[in-house]
């Protein structure tokens, strides 16, 4: 893959190396450029070496090295594609599914999926997801096309998720900043605690019914079970998160939903937004208490 860059006149005489810096090319990668057997990176159709400047108006090449072959066995894809683009690709993931492979999910995960699609397509490519949701979370993931992109969507990326919670969060809009950490004697349980690390959430309700609430959430930090663990500790679960104190009758995973996310197209300024729709076990829910859905 080639990308252009032409250069402002803002940045004429800063040499390549920094100029591709500041186009978000990561030390990683820019080492990555200079140990390919064939030149990656021309100003104005040549060559070019890392400590040359660059003029004002001349136009930066970069051929990205090639994708290496994805890592994971490769299973049919299942779930929705919402958006494609050459650097960007978002998956809709159901809950149960893990994103990665790990001890208690070996096969069956997101990553396998996505091996799964490019090996359909004749393609090759790692896997990056950009955001991670725990298997009993549904929703939205972003994968990064190729090692470029990948910093640059995870800067960029805006997730809003719909939670049901138990009872009525009081107030009805806020900010939760508590630090979660490991819960003693386990790896996977988190829980509140001050010596934690930092974690805020953001929140407002959306609807009431049932004894229940639904949420709209969106993080400033994106801690373990963050919203899991904040929720819990106000003492208003989410429904069916028994690990946290839901109550499982409600639903048969823990209600949290990953519904739009907002970021960058690359290389360009203008932003995607995607909308995943509520899947079928957390709508029947807000149906059976009475809660309404908002449109995104």
């Amino acid at each position: 893959m080639e990308l252009r860059f032409p250069v402002p006149a803002a940045q004429a005489g800063t040499r390549v190396d920094s100029f591709l810096r500041a186009q978000g090319f990561s030390s990683t990668l820019r080492r990555a450029l200079k140990r390919q057997p064939a030149p990656c990176v021309w100003v104005d159709g040549r060559p070019a070496k890392g400590f040359e400047p660059v003029a004002a108006g001349a136009i930066v090449t970069v051929r990205l090295p090639a994708e290496p072959p994805c890592a994971l066995p490769a299973e049919p894809l299942g779930c929705a594609i919402r958006y494609e683009d050459a650097h960007a690709l978002v998956l809709d993931k159901p809950a149960g599914m893990a994103v990665h492979p790990t001890l208690g999910y070996a096969a069956g995960t997101l990553g396998n999926q996505y091996a799964g699609l490019l090996a359909q397509r004749g393609e090759t490519g790692a896997f990056r997801p950009v955001n991670r949701l725990d298997a009993g979370t549904s929703g939205l993931v972003l994968c990064a096309r190729n090692a470029w992109s990948a910093p640059l969507l995870a800067a960029s990326v805006e997730k809003t998720y719909y939670a049901v919670v138990q009872g009525c969060p009081c107030p009805a809009a806020g900010v939760i900043r508590l630090p979660i950490g490991r819960a003693p004697g386990s790896i996977v349980l988190r829980r509140v605690d001050p010596d934690g690390q930092t974690a805020v959430t953001h929140y407002e309700t959306v609807a009431r019914a049932g004894g229940c609430a639904l949420v709209r959430v969106w993080l400033e930090t994106g801690r373990t079970h963050q919203i899991r663990v904040h929720f819990s500790h106000l003492g208003h679960p989410l429904a069916g998160d028994e690990l946290y104190g839901g109550d499982r009758r409600l639903l048969g995973r823990q209600a949290l939903h990953c519904a739009s996310m907002r970021f960058s197209r690359l290389p360009g300024s203008d932003t995607v937004q995607v909308v995943s729709p509520p899947p079928a076990d957390l709508a029947g829910l807000c149906r059976t208490l009475g809660l309404a859905w908002p449109c995104e």
